[in-house]
């Protein structure tokens, strides 16, 4: 038997208020922090509280109740039961799952990302390391939601500190986005800044900014990764943008021995991680211990 206090509203309407703020915030993601998000299936909703975000409204098809033992919500959380075809009508996927949510993003900021070096706060389930120089991902122009989650669930896997989103870049809260950085989007601190703005930012906290090209730069391996560097990741088609990458303090490529002219962007952030995380334990002395793996 349900212990929940707050009982299980029924839905009898596709015109339902929270039923149309869903389908609002799933068609047209927002990127401050000042609405609702909307998020899809059971597994993200478990992510969501175990980051700690307030969930303010729960979503399940008729016949999909004993989900709600599944993600265990708290007792305050409104929720509402309705017809698998009120809850489709909402949701933004090819085949939509039985259970959805709104919840209140987290409200990132700069201070997140350049915590002090010195007995700095780690936000809760972060996956940055304490006591490492800064670690940051800056995107610009990411146009497609799939690389924008993959590289989220990478700057989680391999400790940093967070992303930053210039213009022209995919919204982290699309649901595509959302389902590939398979809950990493609730943990690691994006934000959306203009290019100055993120430029100014980075040497302003003593950050190098290198520019991931094909040509004229140094191999990763080579290249010291374990201090405070910004990692600068072009456009899917175009790469860095030619007057971007000179604003850089330096340019930095993956060699790669196949007949393969540049990687996936997603791909080459991740190796790009990868290299950083490997350099920054061997200069602590050792790897850290596992939080987790691939899955």
């Amino acid at each position: 038997m349900d212990s929940r206090k707050m009982p299980i509203r029924i839905v009898q309407s596709k015109q339902n208020t929270q039923l149309k703020e869903l389908r609002k915030a799933l068609a047209s993601p927002r990127r401050s922090q000042d609405g609702l998000a909307g998020i899809e299936g059971p597994n993200l909703v478990e992510e969501a509280l175990r980051a700690g975000l307030r969930i303010r409204c729960v979503f399940v098809a008729q016949g999909s109740e004993g989900l709600l033992k599944q993600v265990r919500l708290p007792e305050e959380v409104e929720t509402l039961a309705m017809p698998r075809e009120f809850l489709n009508s909402a949701l933004a996927t090819e085949t939509p799952q039985p259970m959805a949510a709104l919840v209140e993003p987290p409200g990132w900021t700069w201070a997140h990302v350049f915590r002090p070096q010195r007995g700095r706060s780690i936000p809760r389930h972060s996956g940055a390391i304490a006591g490492t120089a800064p670690l940051v991902i800056v995107l610009a122009g990411i146009q497609d939601p799939g690389n924008l989650g993959t590289i989220l669930r990478s700057a989680e896997a391999f400790g940093a500190d967070g992303v930053v989103c210039l213009p022209g870049t995919v919204n982290a809260w699309n649901p595509k986005a959302l389902r590939a950085s398979a809950g990493s989007v609730f943990r690691v601190p994006v934000l959306y800044v203009s290019e100055d703005d993120a430029l100014e930012r980075m040497r302003t906290a003593g950050v190098s900014v290198l520019a991931t090209t094909v040509q004229g730069a140094q191999p990763a391996n080579l290249v010291d990764l374990a201090g405070p560097i910004a990692l600068l990741i072009g456009n899917e088609g175009n790469g860095v943008r030619a007057d971007m990458a000179v604003k850089a303090d330096g340019a930095i490529t993956i060699p790669c021995p196949g007949p393969v002219e540049s990687l996936n962007a997603a791909v080459a952030t991740s190796v790009l991680l990868y290299e950083a995380a490997r350099q920054r334990a061997a200069k602590s002395g050792g790897p850290p211990k596992p939080r987790g793996g691939a899955r």
